[in-house]
C-alpha cells in the first residue's frame, strides 16, 4: 500500500473515531440538557398551573377545576391533572376526572403529596402511550391538600432529541468530510514529496546516481530533507565516479601486466587472475574465479607453493616447470584485510622459459666462443714455440708451420670479422641505424651469386638466379647480398660436387621472399630450430674442415630482422634443403 493511502486511511480513522466519539457524547449531552429542559418547563407549567388554579387559597369546585385544567392543557399543550391528598382525580385536560383511577399509588404522584418534586416515566392506561410525568405539591396552611401534575409524551420528546441526533450526524458527516477532504491535501503535500524521495531514491539504488529530486511542497523539513538526499547522490555519484575509475585503472593495470597474477582465499578458492596468468595456466578467467586452485590449475608444484605461502603467512619465491617444460617464477604474498587479517594468498607468476633459454644459449656461446677460438689459438700456439724452440736441429719444416700459422690467423680473423658483423648489427638493428632505400632485387641476388661463381665452378655446382623484372624492395643492398651470399656459400660447401642452387626472388600477399634452395644432404629435423644460433654446428668436424665460423646463419637472421623480416629453412635429408628469407612490403 503507498504511503499516502497508509497515512491517510490511519489518520481518517483517527479522525473518525474522534468525531463519532463527539457526536455520541453529545448527543447524550444534548439528549439530558433536552430533558431537564423538558422536566424544568413542566415543573414550571405544574407550578403555574397550581396557582392558575387557584388552589392554594381554596379548593374550587370539582367541575371548575376540571374545566380549568382542560383549557390549561390547551393552551400549554400539556396534560394538566389534578390530585386531591386522597388520590383521586379532580380534573384532567385530556380525560374525565370521574373515569380515571384512583392516582394515589402514581409514584410522582406519592413524591408530590409527601411535599417533593415527583418525576417519572411510564406507558399511561388513559393515553395508552409513554408519557413523562412531573407532579407539584399544592400546600394550604403549611399542608399538602393536592397534587398539580403536568405530563408531556415521550413521543415528542423523542422526535425532538431524533431531529437534534440528525443533526448532531449531519454535523459530525460535514465535520467527516472537510476533514477528509484537508487531510487529503495534507497528506498529500507530505506524502508526494516523500514519494519523489522514495522514486529518487530507488533510482540511486538502481545505479542512476544522476537522479534529483525536486521538493517544493511539504515544508521546510521536507526540503531540508530533499536537499540532503540530493547531496548525498552527488557524493555517492562523485565516489562511484571515483571507484569506477579506480576500478577501471586497476582493471587495465590488472590486465595488460605482461606477469600473471594469481588470488585465492584462505580456502584456496581463486579470488582473481589476469588473462596473463590465465594463459599461463591454460584456464579461461571467469571460468576460474569461484573453483578451487586444484580444479582450476593441475600443478602440484604451484599448489604446494601457494598453500605454503597460506600456512606460513610471509613472502616466498620460487621456481617451477609445467608439464610443456615452460619455467615460471613466483613470487607469493599473503593478503590482508582493513582489520589487518589474512584472507589469502596473491603469486606474481613470471614466464622464465625465454630467459632460461638465453640463458643457455648465452652459456653455449661463451663455451663454442671458447671452443672455436681454443683450436686455432693452440695450433698458433704449438707452431710459434716448435718454431722458436732453440734446440730444434730441422728447419726444413719451417714452411709448414708458417702456412699453419697463417691459415690459423686467417680462422681467427674470420671468426673475429664474423662476430664484429653480428655485434655490429645487433646495435645498429636495435638503434635503428641501418639505411633502408628502394632498389631492384635481381640485381643483388645476381651480385651475390657472382661473388662464389669460381667457388661454384670448381665444385661443378650450378647456381641460378630468377627473379621477375622490375621487382622492388626497400633494403640495403650490401646486407642483403651479404645474407644472400651466406645462404649460397653453406649450398655450395655442403652441397656435394654436381649438385645445383636456384636463387629467387617473388612476391605475395604477405610481402616478398627470397629462396635459395640446393639438391644437397639435407638438415635433420632435430636440428632445425636451433640453426640460426651461432656457432652450432649439424656437423661440427666438416664445418671447421671446409672453414666455416659458425656464425654465418646467425648473421643472415640479424640481416632479416634489421629489414623488418624472418629466415627459415625447410629440409628433408637426401633432399635438400631451402631457406626462404621474407621481407615486408613497404
Amino acid at each position: 500500500m503507498k504511503l499516502f493511502w497508509r497515512v491517510y486511511l490511519w489518520l481518517f480513522a483517527a479522525a473518525m473515531a474522534a468525531f463519532l466519539l463527539a457526536g455520541v457524547l453529545a448527543d447524550r449531552t444534548i439528549r439530558t440538557v433536552y430533558r431537564e429542559q423538558v422536566a424544568a418547563e413542566l415543573q414550571g407549567q405544574a407550578e403555574w398551573m397550581a396557582g392558575e388554579l387557584g388552589m392554594n387559597a381554596r379548593l374550587p369546585a370539582y367541575d371548575r377545576l376540571d374545566a380549568r385544567c382542560k383549557e390549561a392543557g390547551r393552551l400549554a399543550q400539556i396534560r394538566v391533572t389534578a390530585v386531591l391528598a386522597d388520590g383521586r382525580v379532580v380534573g384532567d385536560s385530556d380525560a374525565e376526572p370521574s373515569a380515571m383511577e384512583n392516582h394515589g399509588n402514581r409514584p410522582e404522584i406519592r413524591e408530590a403529596l409527601a411535599g417533593g418534586v415527583g418525576k417519572s416515566e411510564r406507558f399511561s392506561d388513559t393515553q395508552r402511550r409513554r408519557l413523562s410525568y412531573l407532579a407539584v405539591p399544592v400546600r394550604r396552611d403549611g399542608k399538602v391538600v393536592a397534587a398539580v401534575r403536568t405530563s408531556m409524551p415521550l413521543a415528542d420528546i423523542d422526535r425532538a432529541l431524533a431531529a437534534t441526533s440528525r443533526r448532531v450526524g449531519l454535523g459530525v458527516l460535514a465535520a467527516a468530510a472537510l476533514f477528509a477532504l484537508a487531510a487529503s491535501v495534507l497528506v498529500r503535500q507530505v506524502s508526494r514529496p516523500l514519494e519523489e524521495m522514495r522514486s529518487a531514491a530507488e533510482r540511486m539504488a538502481g545505479g542512476d546516481l544522476r537522479a534529483r529530486v525536486e521538493v517544493t511542497t511539504g515544508g521546510e523539513e521536507m526540503r531540508a530533507l530533499g536537499r540532503a538526499l540530493n547531496r548525498m547522490g552527488e557524493q555517492l555519484g562523485a565516489r562511484m565516479e571515483t571507484i569506477t575509475q579506480q576500478s577501471n585503472e586497476l582493471k587495465a593495470v590488472f590486465g595488460s601486466m605482461t606477469e600473471g597474477v594469481l588470488a585465492v582465499d584462505a580456502d584456496g578458492r581463486v579470488l582473481n587472475l589476469n588473462t596473463a596468468a590465465a594463459a599461463l595456466l591454460g584456464v579461461a578467467p571467469e571460468q576460474a574465479r569461484g573453483r578451487m586452485l586444484e580444479e582450476v590449475a593441475r600443478h602440484p608444484d604451484l599448489q604446494k607453493f601457494m598453500q605454503g605461502v597460506l600456512a606460513s603467512g610471509q613472502d616466498a619465491e620460487g621456481e617451477i616447470q609445467l608439464a610443456d617444460e615452460r619455467n615460471l617464477r613466483l613470487h607469493g604474498t599473503t593478503l590482508e584485510d582493513a582489520a589487518g587479517r589474512r584472507i589469502g594468498a596473491l603469486a606474481v607468476i613470471s614466464d622464465t622459459t625465454k630467459l632460461k633459454q638465453l640463458e643457455k644459449m648465452r652459456q653455449d656461446f661463451v663455451a663454442n666462443v671458447s671452443h672455436e677460438l681454443k683450436t686455432p689459438i693452440t695450433a698458433l700456439r704449438g707452431s710459434v714455440e716448435t718454431l722458436l724452440d732453440p734446440e730444434r736441429q730441422d728447419h726444413g719444416d719451417d714452411a709448414h708451420f708458417i702456412a699453419m700459422i697463417g691459415r690459423q690467423v686467417e680462422r681467427l680473423w674470420a671468426i673475429v670479422g664474423d662476430l664484429l658483423s653480428l655485434s655490429r648489427l645487433e646495435h645498429d638493428g636495435r638503434s635503428g641505424r641501418i639505411p633502408l632505400e628502394p632498389g631492384p632485387l635481381g640485381d643483388v641476388l645476381r651480385r651475390a651469386a657472382g661473388n662464389f661463381a669460381k667457388a661454384a665452378e670448381a665444385r661443378r655446382i650450378a647456381v641460378s638466379t630468377e627473379c621477375p623484372e622490375g621487382l622492388m624492395a626497400t633494403i640495403n643492398a650490401a646486407l642483403l647480398e651479404q645474407a644472400v651470399g651466406n645462404l649460397i656459400d653453406n649450398a655450395i660447401k655442403y652441397g656435394g660436387e654436381g649438385a645445383q642452387v636456384a636463387v629467387t626472388a617473388s612476391a605475395d600477399g604477405a610481402g616478398l621472399a627470397i629462396q635459395v634452395r640446393d639438391t644437397g644432404p639435407g638438415i635433420e629435423q632435430r636440428h632445425l630450430g636451433r640453426i640460426f644460433e651461432r656457432f652450432y654446428r649439424v656437423d661440427s668436424a666438416r664445418s671447421r674442415a671446409l672453414g666455416g665460423t659458425g656464425l654465418g646463419l646467425a648473421i643472415v637472421k640479424h640481416i632479416a630482422q634489421a629489414h623488418g623480416g624472418t629466415v627459415g629453412v625447410e629440409s628433408t635429408p637426401g633432399k635438400g634443403s631451402v631457406f626462404t628469407i621474407r621481407l615486408p612490403k613497404r
